[in-house]
């Protein structure tokens, strides 16, 4: 039997509520850092990343044009969404560059099946049971990597023939609102208890979409990756999972508060990773595209082409990689999705290729080993 004391202490309190935060951690001995942020939802590229320099963005888009009223003009083509301020300034640092008409092998539109496509490498859903994340573990430099996730599960890219513990295994329901505010009355006494229960609750915080609690859950969440991230003997691979990017209905604002989210926690990693910034590198990126036209609701419907963007000291940014194919209807995919000329895979396997100082080839064969004959890593992203 626990008593209240060794129920928080032994972390127990926290595990069984379901508080910890969905960060994944993974240690490797190298200064090099490597963060994936995945957009769990489908993010919409288009609306990312407007294509104000196409003759057909504002006839396609529509209504949701109008979002990019006020964007920071990233080339001739180009336009980065008013909400991405702090990336935008890290693009004329030269420390972000993005990918458009981007996809993965994935070409249906179920959110699950090409979540896990994403996140395993495969070339169709279920293709593969470990993810790209776990197999990357074997190919960084000095040899062995611990990794931890610091989750209630550990994410599918991460899990895999090298060990990954978790914080919180449980499978116990998610505690009440009311559960949690009588505990916090109950320890309010107790100046020890008191002080690990409000990191406990700062932390289950963190668990949300990216615009709740007004950017304050995004911002700690960067800050938080960060401080397990820099220090010299702290972790050295995490994947950050956000979620909120379905916006069938209603996007101007939704996809606004979104992005701002994610630009408020990418600044706040930034700032928190201090010098160690220069060796790091971001990769973000969705299952895939929404639709270029909206629907009948203000929202966009499932599609394929998106956007990847990688940001990092180390990165070799202040530009934006496209083939783009165009947005008249005799352009689009199926005269609904932008058309991807891009495969995500040959991105990510170049980025970490570059990052690492890899063999492109064998990163692409150890991470995706089910994409087409013929494809390459993307050189000279760092």
């Amino acid at each position: 039997m626990f008593d209240r004391r060794s129920f928080i202490a032994g972390g127990i309190g926290i595990t069984a509520l379901g508080l910890a935060p969905r960060l994944a951690f993974a240690r490797a001995d190298a200064d090099r850092r490597f963060v994936f942020i995945i957009q769990r939802g489908a993010a919409d590229g288009l609306g990312t990343l407007g294509a104000l320099g196409d003759p057909a963005f504002a006839g396609a888009r529509g209504q949701l044009a109008a979002d990019f009223a006020t964007a920071k003009k990233l080339d001739a083509t180009f336009a980065l969404h008013p909400s991405l301020g702090s990336i935008g300034t890290m693009y004329d640092a030269h420390e972000a560059l993005f990918a458009h008409a981007v996809a993965s092998p994935y070409r249906d539109r179920s959110h699950f099946d090409g979540q896990n496509v994403l996140e395993t490498g495969g070339a169709g859903a279920y293709q593969l049971k470990d993810g790209w994340m776990n197999r990357m573990l074997g190919l960084i430099p000095s040899g062995e990597a611990k990794a931890i996730a610091v989750s209630a599960t550990v994410p599918l890219t991460l899990r895999g023939a090298r060990d990954v513990a978790s914080y919180a295994p449980s499978a116990l329901p998610r505690a009440s609102d009311d559960l949690l505010q009588r505990v916090a009355m109950m320890y309010q006494g107790d100046s020890q208890l008191h002080g690990l229960w409000s990191e406990a609750m700062d932390t289950r915080a963190l668990t949300g979409d990216l615009n709740d609690a007004s950017g304050r859950n995004a911002a700690a969440t960067g800050a938080l990756a960060a401080k397990l991230l820099a220090p010299d003997n702290g972790a050295r691979i995490a994947m950050i999972e956000t979620g909120g990017w379905d916006t069938h209905t209603a996007q101007s604002a939704r996809l606004g508060l979104q992005l701002k989210g994610l630009d408020t926690l990418v600044a706040a990693l930034r700032t928190g990773m201090g010098p160690a910034w220069s060796d790091t590198m971001v990769l973000i990126a969705t299952e895939f595209g929404r639709t270029v036209a909206a629907n009948g609701t203000g929202g966009t419907d499932h599609g394929t082409g998106s956007a990847a963007m990688l940001m990092g000291g180390a990165v070799k940014g202040g530009r934006v990689l496209a083939d783009w194919p165009g947005l008249a209807p005799a352009a689009l995919l199926e005269s609904r999705d932008v058309k991807p000329t891009m495969q995500l895979d040959a991105f990510v396997a170049g980025a970490v290729a570059g990052h690492y100082r890899l063999e492109p080839g064998r990163v692409m064969a150890t991470l995706f080993p089910k994409s087409a004959a013929g494809v390459k890593p993307i050189a000279g992203l760092v």
